[in-house]
């Protein structure tokens, strides 16, 4: 009964320890801020967030979400394996007044830190009259 049960946790222990040295998918940013510097208003202008997965688990991004309806997310939709790398392509078109703008993208995902905040900021200016 003594060999069954210290063999039980030899097992489990084993197991606790190969699980313990696997790491979670993790993101690397070549950045995570971007001044788009002056643009124009009404026209659309984009940015790529390039990453790499540093974990050893496939990454898996949920959602990304702008905090202004001037922006527009897309991104790498299938799973980023181990050392691959994946995207963030964010678009924001200003309107309004001229004025600078800080824009917040919050990226959702499996990784070690689920969450993940990206910046673009710049000015908006008018567009030169004819």
């Amino acid at each position: 009964m003594k060999k069954l049960l210290l063999l039980l946790v030899t097992v489990v222990g084993l197991g606790f320890a190969a699980n313990a040295q696997t790491k979670p998918a993790e993101f690397k940013f070549d950045a995570e801020t971007h001044d788009l510097g002056k643009i124009k208003l009404d026209v659309a202008v984009s940015y790529t967030f390039n990453f790499t997965n540093e974990g050893d688990a496939p990454l898996i991004i949920s959602k990304v979400e702008p905090t202004c309806g001037c922006t527009v997310g897309e991104y790498t939709q299938t799973p980023v394996k181990k050392g691959e790398k994946g995207f963030i392509k964010v678009t924001v078109k200003k309107s309004g007044a001229p004025a600078p703008f800080n824009v917040a993208i919050t990226v959702t995902s499996n990784a070690r830190t689920s969450t993940k905040v990206l910046y673009l900021k710049g000015e908006s200016v008018a567009a030169a009259s004819k």
